[in-house]
């Protein structure tokens, strides 16, 4: 779905450089693809689907049919079954409440820490298997080495496409509002990100495939559980992902030392937000595809913010002025 608005058909009353009304070329081919649907690179390139990978032909289709264990072709086996570790109440809380399927909950006999009863009965109501344990036991299995006495079996994180995000968005009624980021390797960061995305009314996360992090149980734990509600896209290409973007009528604003400052931009369209990492910022090729950017300004003596923090101040103005309309 392309957004059509004459108010942002050359340049937004902040003074967002302009896109051209007219038809938009191909600049190798010449090729109109905005017009011609067949044509038009609308495809958002390659993506990662719950968790999944694409590493070209498998051994079968290059060379016929090589043996596993015990003489079994790779298509004999039995596949190894795809987890998640949930550690924290929240975490486990959250997915509860959110309907995703988890095998078995582990709880540290004896466990001091409030909140249990609202999980407990969750638990009990989805059938879930729940086990209490030595909180040694946990502190063993621990990825995060801070679960609260509570660990839970999940199934693994399903991916989403960037065009269901958008298609998200249009289902909802409302102008799609989407986070991008580049180069986010941190964890807590990453978590902290989505954890403010999802209270600010964002449809979607876009991550790239490599130099990314990965949802783990320390994000899902940073996160406070809001990874279950926050449709998540990892993509082959973030440069080509934000021209198929911009091909959907979505503006793309970068967070930018040299931007202008926040405050003073308009929001309120199809916007996807660009935060870079903490030390190198966005790379030279995604920011030469946003439109405009945006910068949070400094009084102090540090010169710099966390990139979760600068996420929450930008992703909070844009949200007050969308949900002001």
């Amino acid at each position: 779905m392309a957004y059509k608005n004459e108010k942002y058909g050359n340049k937004d009353k902040s003074g967002a450089p302009g896109r051209s009304s007219g038809p938009d070329k191909n600049k190798k081919t010449g090729k109109d693809y905005t017009s011609d649907k067949e044509g038009r690179a609308g495809k958002f390139g390659k993506t990662e689907k719950d968790g999944g990978s694409r590493y070209g032909k498998s051994r079968s289709q290059e060379g016929g049919s090589a043996k596993g264990k015990e003489g079994r072709t790779p298509s004999e086996e039995k596949p190894e079954r795809s987890v998640r570790q949930l550690e924290g109440k929240n975490s486990v809380l959250e997915a509860l409440k959110s309907g995703v399927t988890i095998e078995k909950i582990m709880i540290a006999t004896g466990r001091r820490e409030t909140g249990s009863t609202e999980l407990l009965d969750l638990a009990k109501e989805q059938k879930i298997k729940v086990q209490f344990v030595d909180r040694k036991k946990l502190d063993f299995s621990s990825r995060t080495g801070n679960h609260q006495g509570i660990i839970a079996i999940a199934t693994s994180y399903s991916y989403s496409e960037p065009e269901d995000i958008v298609k998200r968005a249009e289902e909802k009624g409302e102008l799609p509002f989407i986070v991008v980021l580049d180069q986010i390797t941190d964890p807590h960061n990453f978590g902290a990100i989505i954890r403010t995305a999802e209270a600010c009314g964002v449809h979607g996360i876009i991550i790239p495939r490599n130099r990314s992090v990965d949802i783990t149980s320390i994000v899902v734990k940073s996160s406070a559980g809001a990874v279950e509600y926050m449709m998540i896209s990892k993509v082959t290409n973030l440069t080509q992902t934000l021209k198929d973007l911009k091909s959907k009528g979505l503006w793309i604003c970068g967070a930018d030392l040299d931007g202008e400052t926040y405050y003073k931009k308009d929001y309120k369209m199809p916007l996807a937000l660009v935060i870079g990492s903490e030390g190198k910022g966005i790379s030279r090729l995604v920011k030469e595809e946003c439109d405009f950017t945006v910068s949070v300004p400094m009084y102090g003596k540090i010169g710099s913010l966390n990139a979760s923090v600068a996420t929450g101040i930008i992703l909070s103005e844009a949200a007050r002025q969308r949900k002001e309309g």
